[in-house]
């Protein structure tokens, strides 16, 4: 079937052919002649532009404006492809990412924040101070984090309320931040225990100096670092995470709360009680703060290897195959460095979901959380590094109602190993 513009076509021709036979000749070959050139053009066309759809090149907007950005098909050598998070407004930047495109644009991992504006949980922590373990901790029933995990561990303190046992999404509670600990608060053997090591550290050991030999306190270590293995030990070119190391084990902790500013440009906040505080007549008068209150913790292990590349770390726990798959529900309160088993944290109970596994995960997955975290309105820079790992919590501080402690229903006696004393 021909076209309504071919049919147009011909009946020219014809035309043309009835009134002058020699000038229809002449006219014939001029179509042809001008049809061919257009395709021709068009084919050149489509080239061209296939090629630069494939490149990456960085042209500055007029006035100072953003840098814009054409993202790689491949990047340089046929690798994986490169991954750019927004520019900065600085135009002679983006010229000379531009002139160097070939050889550094798969680093090239950009973010600003968005307009300014009114931050609405600025501010809103409300500040508990910490308690004595012994007597507050145990007498009103304040149950600690990080413990112990392993399954069929249970804790030594009683306690009446129960965890959050389903994704926090279906609890109308969304992530405020994101925030990790050198090495792992948390203890699950045989994943992450004192039996891990990492490029600094040997089992038993641990500590490590960060950049300008501060002293960070740090966790349990995974068991995957293998210092013959390059993916644990070639360096990575950070970009924008501050005091990370390949090979090093971290756990990622992500607040959720039901009183976040969910769904809006300051859903993310630094410090985090400002996230999960920000709305706080929703927790009403803070009876229910195990169903209202959550935290996600996941340990990995930092490899140079783009075959363990996810995206999009910022938004939460990784649930993909093993990953995510074998989580325990308790309730806890908030960890980190300034208590121990002596001072205790007075923001309990809350809701942790915590995976027991162990996983490995790309630097460059960890640099592009960074860069996300650098392009909230809320400056997150106080989250850019590892903070330090409280030491684990005695039993009689760890609550007794961990979810799914056996499995399948089967029973498993505590053991010295299982409690990790």
């Amino acid at each position: 079937m021909k076209s309504e513009e071919e049919s147009e076509v011909a009946g020219d021709i014809r035309s043309i052919q009835n009134k002058d036979p020699e000038m229809s000749k002449s006219v014939i070959i001029a179509i042809i002649a001008f049809c061919g050139a257009v395709t021709i053009a068009s084919l050149i066309s489509a080239i061209v532009m296939g090629n630069k759809l494939a490149d990456t090149t960085t042209a500055p907007a007029t006035g100072g404006g953003l840098t814009t950005i054409i993202v790689n098909a491949t990047a340089p050598g046929g690798g994986e492809p490169t991954i750019i998070v927004n520019t900065g407004s600085d135009s002679s930047a983006g010229s000379d990412a531009g002139s160097d495109a070939g050889s550094s644009v798969e680093d090239m991992l950009f973010a600003r924040p968005p307009r300014a504006g009114v931050n609405e949980c600025e501010d809103k922590k409300i500040t508990f101070d910490n308690v004595d373990c012994l007597i507050d901790a145990i007498e009103k029933v304040l149950p600690q984090a990080g413990g112990n995990i392993t399954m069929g561990y249970k804790g030594g303190l009683n306690v009446t309320h129960e965890p959050i046992k389903t994704p926090y999404f279906q609890n109308d509670m969304c992530p405020v931040n994101v925030h990790w600990h050198l090495g792992t608060e948390h203890l699950s053997v045989g994943e992450f225990d004192e039996m891990g090591k990492g490029p600094h550290t040997k089992p038993g050991d641990m500590r490590r100096k960060l950049s300008g030999d501060e002293d960070v306190r740090g966790g349990f270590r995974c068991h995957h670092y293998d210092e013959k293995d390059e993916k644990f030990t070639a360096p990575y070119d950070w970009k924008h995470c501050v005091d990370m190391e390949v090979g090093e084990t971290y756990e990622i902790h992500w607040p959720h709360s039901a009183a976040g500013a969910c769904g809006t440009i300051n859903q993310w906040q630094t410090p985090f009680y400002d996230g999960v505080l920000c709305r706080a007549e929703v927790l009403g008068d803070l009876s229910r703060l195990p169903e209202q209150i959550g935290v996600q913790g996941q340990a990995f292990v930092i490899v140079n290897d783009e075959d363990y590349f996810y995206p999009d770390l910022m938004r939460g726990m990784i649930v993909d195959g093993e990953m995510g798959k074998d989580i325990t529900k308790y309730t806890g309160s908030t960890t980190g460095t300034s208590r121990d088993n002596e001072i205790c944290s007075a923001y309990s109970p809350i809701t942790w979901q915590v995976d027991r596994k162990c996983h490995k995960i790309s630097a460059s997955s960890f640099d592009k959380m960074c860069a996300d975290m650098k392009a909230q309105r809320d400056d997150m820079s106080g989250d850019l590094y590892p903070h330090g790992s409280r030491e684990l919590v005695d039993d009689k501080f760890v609550a007794d109602n961990q979810h799914n402690r056996a499995l399948r229903g089967t029973p498993t006696n505590n053991t010295q190993a299982l409690r990790g004393n």
